[in-house]
């Protein structure tokens, strides 16, 4: 059978997660090859999902059936374009002296160096081009806490592993990337509230959104990752928390509730409407893309720029009725003006995308002027600020969404960019401590980050020769400029019901630009096998 049709692996394909990644996955047309340790249940599952997809009985510490699994799975469908390594051992929460280093050695042969063994065996079936692996590593992979050694150990591994193959794949087009849930409903985890080692009436007291993921919201991740949507994240790891990592203060993250909350359990009403959407910088570049992208999924767009000539164009190409503004988000009284304006004509907004920012004088320290500075940060962060202040008027007591644009350069040094990368850090703990704020009020606050992206702004920077873009392209893994578009996509996703469990998470499209640390270029395999 040599299909056209995608085909994904999943292992753990039995468990609350894998099931349900498995039906998300065949419902984007992908052919399932389901692993898991036992046949029954597996085989029952995948052949509801329909007699297109197969169950294979693997048990991932076997090297030996992990290598036939995949023979087997090659010989079937001809190729395999999605690997999704969602297989694991929980927790044992057994103290450190009470755990022998086989229990230790089983976490990690199952948790870390099962996955690999099966990617080294998939890798001549993938194809060149277009290929993904999504490793569902964990919180307690990035979050320490006690009595998880083993688990944790592992989950930490698994990541690392994320970045080194996101680098070593880039030249093939391979995308690798991991998602880092917090605490999710599924069967491993009643089974530690039974066994009295987790107390989750606690444990959503200290997650700001106050409730357990489900297994969907991760599914829906898994899916998104493995899609052409997500064409220029690799590297990346994405946590799916509800703000768990971004609340660190004594006390709860949020009010106490005597019953399970019924967003714990099933997927939250529709909206029922077009949702209302504000834009800043939205005249061009990455700002007119993202506009571009939510109009066309038929959301009502506020179009904020300074510029307005390019912001009216903008207005009038784009279908359905839309709103523009133009103003100053370095000015205080201006923005308070036209969120004014907004919410007379909009009693609510949906999602604030805080778009707007400008790049600096790219001149050494003792050159760059304290005016230019203080400019950058009154646009960057300031007025960034000022509008998501302003919003939250319109998003109190519902559910909305504010997506802060990072950098890159948020933590990783650009000599001389200083205040860039500053304002760039800032905006991204500012979106942390909104999101341990606005959390139990329904509100996700996250920071998108793009890598280098084809903008018109990028341009002026290469036509100016403050930048070397065939330089910059070598320091790329996948060996390419991003396109506006690329971030436009991430955007809708992340303002999107899909994303409902992602709080606080700063999510890098950047083509692998973070996860590569070695010497040399990085979209060359030369700087990687010596």
């Amino acid at each position: 059978m040599n299909t056209q049709r995608k085909v994904a692996i999943v292992t753990g394909a039995n468990g609350g997660i894998g099931r349900v990644i498995c039906q998300s996955l065949a419902s984007a047309h992908y052919l399932i090859a389901g692993l898991d340790r036992e046949g029954i249940d597996l085989e029952r599952n995948m052949s509801q999902l329909g007699t297109e997809h197969r169950a294979y009985v693997c048990d991932l510490a076997d090297d030996q059936q992990i290598q036939r699994v995949v023979k087997e799975i090659a010989a079937h469908y001809g190729h395999i374009d999605l690997i999704v390594n969602n297989a694991a051992i929980g927790p044992t929460m057994s103290a450190t002296i009470d755990t022998s280093l086989d229990e230790f050695k089983q976490a990690m042969s199952v948790n870390w160096m099962g996955p690999l063994q099966l990617i080294r065996q998939a890798l001549p079936w993938m194809p060149i081009h277009g290929a993904a692996i999504v490793n569902i590593a964990s919180l307690a992979g990035v979050v320490s806490n006690p009595k998880r050694n083993a688990y944790s150990a592992s989950k930490a591994a698994m990541i690392s592993l994320t970045r080194s193959l996101a680098c070593e794949l880039a030249h093939k087009q391979i995308r690798v990337n991991a998602i880092a849930p917090g605490y999710v409903r599924t069967n491993m985890v009643a089974e530690l509230e039974t066994s009295g080692k987790v107390d989750l009436h606690l444990v959503r007291q200290r997650i700001p959104m106050g409730r357990l993921a489900r297994p969907e919201e991760i599914a829906h991740v898994v899916t998104f990752l493995g899609s052409e949507q997500a064409r220029y994240i690799t590297g990346s790891i994405v946590p799916v928390d509800g703000g768990w990592a971004c609340f660190n203060q004594a006390g709860n993250a949020h009010p106490a509730q005597q019953d399970i909350p019924q967003s714990e359990l099933n997927v939250d009403s529709p909206l029922g409407r077009s949702r209302v959407v504000v834009i800043t910088g939205a005249a061009q570049g990455i700002g007119r893309a993202i506009a571009e992208k939510f109009a066309a999924q038929g959301d009502r767009l506020i179009l904020l720029d300074l510029n307005q000539e390019p912001l009216e164009k903008l207005r009038e190409t784009l279908a359905g009725e839309h709103l523009s503004f133009c103003v100053d988000i370095s000015d205080e009284q201006q923005v308070k003006q036209v969120f004014h304006s907004i919410q007379k004509l909009y009693s609510e907004i949906d999602v604030l995308v805080n778009n707007a920012g400008i790049a600096e004088q790219f001149l050494p320290l003792e050159q760059q002027s304290v005016e230019a500075i203080e400019k950058l940060f009154d646009i960057n962060l300031n007025g960034a600020f000022c509008c998501i202040r302003e919003c939250l008027n319109a998003m109190q007591h519902k559910a909305g969404v504010v997506i802060n644009m990072g950098s890159i350069n948020s933590h990783l040094a650009f000599s001389p960019r200083h205040a860039y990368g500053a304002s760039k850090a800032a905006i991204e703990m500012l979106s942390r401590c909104l999101t341990a704020e606005l959390a139990p009020q329904g509100i996700r606050v996250l920071t998108l980050c793009p890598g280098y992206i084809q903008t018109p702004g990028v341009v002026q920077l290469e036509q100016s020769g403050r930048i070397n873009v065939e330089n910059i392209r070598r320091r790329i893994p996948l060996g390419r400029l991003g396109q506006p578009e690329d971030i436009a996509e991430a955007a809708y996703f992340l303002a999107s019901p899909q994303a409902s469990y992602i709080n606080g998470a700063a999510v890098y499209v950047d083509g692998g630009w973070t996860a590569f640390g070695n010497a040399g270029d990085a979209s060359s395999p030369s700087a990687i096998y010596n």
